[in-house]
């Protein structure tokens, strides 16, 4: 698999590196007075500083449920998503928009998935997956 690189809005790098760094464990590579970047599961993601920035609030529906529009996140193999979700079960700092939970269940694509937002307002969401074989099935 070849990683992807996102840069994204973040109203504050301080509150930023401590949520992806110590609520979801991600290493921190580089970083300036105006950007930081994470290591989100081999993943490159860029904090870029915008306090003025803000997100639309938009939604969409999938499997019946609302999701917030635009999110970003990643695609877990089940076991290292059920240890995510645990971590972030046990902890009383997270913003929750969705509670973790199957979609499709029973039916090919079969998912976990939680969606939680960083201390900007950007919404993630995780997804777990038995085989990554299931990703695109229909």
């Amino acid at each position: 698999m070849t990683p992807f690189h996102l840069a994204f809005p973040v109203r504050d790098l301080d509150e930023t590196r401590a949520f992806y760094g110590d609520v979801l464990g991600c290493a921190i590579g580089r970083s300036s007075a105006t950007w930081v970047d994470f290591d989100l599961f081999g993943h490159q993601m860029s904090a870029h500083l915008r306090p003025q920035a803000s997100q639309a609030a938009s939604d969409g529906k999938v499997d019946g449920i609302v999701v917030p529009i635009p999110h970003f996140g990643a695609v877990l193999l089940m076991d290292e998503w059920e240890r995510l979700a645990a971590r972030l079960e046990a902890r009383d700092d997270v913003d929750w928009l969705e509670r973790p939970m199957v979609r499709f269940k029973g039916e090919p694509g079969e998912q976990a998935t939680l969606f939680i937002r960083d201390p900007s307002g950007n919404a993630l969401e995780f997804k777990g997956f038995r085989s990554l074989e299931q990703i695109f099935a229909h």
